[in-house]
């Protein structure tokens, strides 16, 4: 059990029967009447967003939710495979439960998998990875107005926006919390 005061976003509860993450929380004490807690949770399985308010020091079902390092082999149809770094036993995840995360995997990176009652329950990357251009728009010469950008689509499949500056084939480091283009890095 664990107290509604306690909550961070992270923290993984139960709420009918259900695992959730808690996105942001907000400790509220009005003038008059009780303190209370409002959070925005976030299913683990669906991905859905629930907004909850709870009683201050209310008791909450902690969720047994554990992480296992595993490598991603292959997307086929629509599952992603990984492996099990440890124990080499290979594990089927349905699309949905990797969801965006698998725009920015390239084959054999090492991630967590979370899981909850033995089902993966998610997929946490590591905070930058380096991703090729499969195509984007050529870059004019003399286009150097600041802070401009247009689309690139990387090797894993996924868009995002980057400088002009950049061309296909280049490698580039992209943030996966913010999916977003950090710098272009060199190949060795």
């Amino acid at each position: 059990m664990i107290s509604s005061n306690n909550l961070r976003p992270g923290t993984k509860i139960e709420i009918d029967e259900s695992p959730y993450s808690v996105v942001e929380f907000q400790h509220i004490k009005p003038g008059k009447g009780h303190a209370f807690v409002r959070t925005k949770l976030k299913h683990l399985f669906t991905g859905a967003v629930l907004d909850r308010t709870f009683r201050a020091g209310e008791k909450l079902n902690e969720a047994e939710v554990f992480e296992r390092k595993m490598q991603f082999l292959y997307k086929e149809h629509n599952a992603y495979y990984f492996m099990d770094t440890e124990t080499y036993e290979q594990v089927e995840v349905p699309e949905e439960v990797v969801g965006e995360a698998g725009g920015f995997m390239p084959d054999n990176i090492e991630v967590k998998m979370m899981f909850y009652n033995d089902l993966p329950a998610g997929v946490e990357l590591p905070i930058f990875v380096n991703l090729k251009v499969a195509e984007t728009e050529p870059g004019m010469r003399g286009d150097t107005v600041s802070g401009a950008t247009k689309l690139a689509v990387l090797s894993t499949g996924a868009a995002i926006q980057v400088p002009l500056f950049v061309e296909e084939g280049e490698v580039l480091r992209v943030d996966t919390r913010t999916k977003s283009y950090c710098e272009r890095v060199q190949e060795r």
